[in-house]
């Protein structure tokens, strides 16, 4: 028996356990050890393709359960969040009135996003474009959105971004959003270096300062600036070399 091929998909064994365990932690509420969870699951699913490559050992099998585990960790989560996030923001009133009735089932417009994930997650294990960068919004980056936007509401002392958050038609926003970013024909660059040279890497050294300055800064709420950021930067790197 050949152990060392089986070492990535054990890796990408330990992204979906995360994603199973930050499952249970966000039905219960508990939000800032989903986003643990969801954050250690997300730094195994890109160790894991690390590893393929580094034993050589890259195949189907290890394709497939890299989409699997991200299916949980990065699209079955957010979906949760968002469920729980709309529903939170449910009226009080127990009086059955047709306003009722739309916010009892505001919640579930949340799990649209894991739907979204699940596509993209399928087109991407047939997309032959997207081995070196991105064709839409990684699953991950949107998790990362969308689990970090509770810790905002709990731990930042901007009040406009509190309500933005606890307003129902931003969530709704924030769905649909990220659900057509994570379909689009949208080409994003990948934070995988061939090299490290600065003229072929500009945008992602960018990213990365950016990112230390918000994190130091902002801390919980630099998460979702930062995908912002990234998506952003994309953009911009796209015209530069569309003017090519």
């Amino acid at each position: 028996m050949n152990i060392k091929k089986h070492i990535p998909n054990l890796v990408t064994l330990g992204n979906l356990f995360c994603g199973t365990l930050a499952t249970i932690y966000a039905v219960n509420g508990h939000f800032k050890e989903t986003a643990l969870l969801v954050v250690l699951g997300i730094f195994l699913d890109f160790f894991d393709g690390f590893f393929a490559r580094i034993l050589k050992v890259s195949g189907e099998l290890g394709k497939q359960l890299d989409s699997l585990a991200d299916m949980v960790t990065s699209g079955v989560v957010p979906g949760i969040v968002l469920f729980y996030l709309l529903g939170n923001n449910e009226l009080g009133s127990n009086e059955i009135t047709n306003e009722y009735l739309i916010a009892s089932f505001l919640p579930f417009i949340g799990l649209l996003i894991t739907l979204a994930a699940c596509y993209r997650l399928a087109k991407f294990n047939i997309d032959t474009r997207q081995s070196e960068s991105f064709i839409g919004l990684p699953t991950p980056a949107m998790s990362l959105f969308v689990v970090s936007l509770p810790l905002v509401q709990m731990y930042t002392e901007i009040d406009v971004v509190k309500d933005l958050i606890g307003n129902n038609y931003f969530l709704i926003g924030v769905t649909i959003l990220f659900s057509y970013l994570m379909n689009a024909e949208l080409p994003l660059f990948s934070l995988k270096f061939k090299n490290y040279g600065l003229k072929e890497n500009l945008f992602k050294y960018i990213l990365i300062a950016i990112s230390i300055a918000m994190l130091v800064t902002f801390e919980y709420l630099a998460v979702p600036m930062i995908i912002m950021s990234y998506i952003l930067l994309s953009m911009v790197n796209n015209l530069k070399n569309t003017s090519k």
